[in-house]
């Protein structure tokens, strides 16, 4: 990953955006690797590929999701899962 302090990216910013558009690059602060320059449609990808797993209270639980649950609750109490009640 090619990188820039943040001095290069004030001074050069037209070369840095440009290298940013082929591939992400780092931007360095005090020589630490700071943050990453990307082109949107890479963040937009990573956005995409994100972790699918959500929290739901039970009263927010979309209707295929609880019809799945009811479906194997008792498999899942047979099983001696534990289940958390918020309260």
């Amino acid at each position: 990953m090619r990188q820039f302090s943040t001095v290069e990216l004030t001074q050069q910013i037209s070369m840095v955006t440009h290298a940013a558009i082929k591939a992400p690059v780092a931007i360095t602060q005090h020589r630490k690797q700071k943050f990453v320059l990307m082109a949107m449609e890479d963040y937009e990808r990573l956005r995409a590929a994100a972790d699918p797993r959500r929290v739901y209270r039970a009263g927010e639980t979309p209707p295929d999701l609880a019809a799945l649950v009811l479906e194997h609750i008792d498999t899942i109490i047979g099983e001696g899962v534990t289940i958390a009640h918020a309260e």
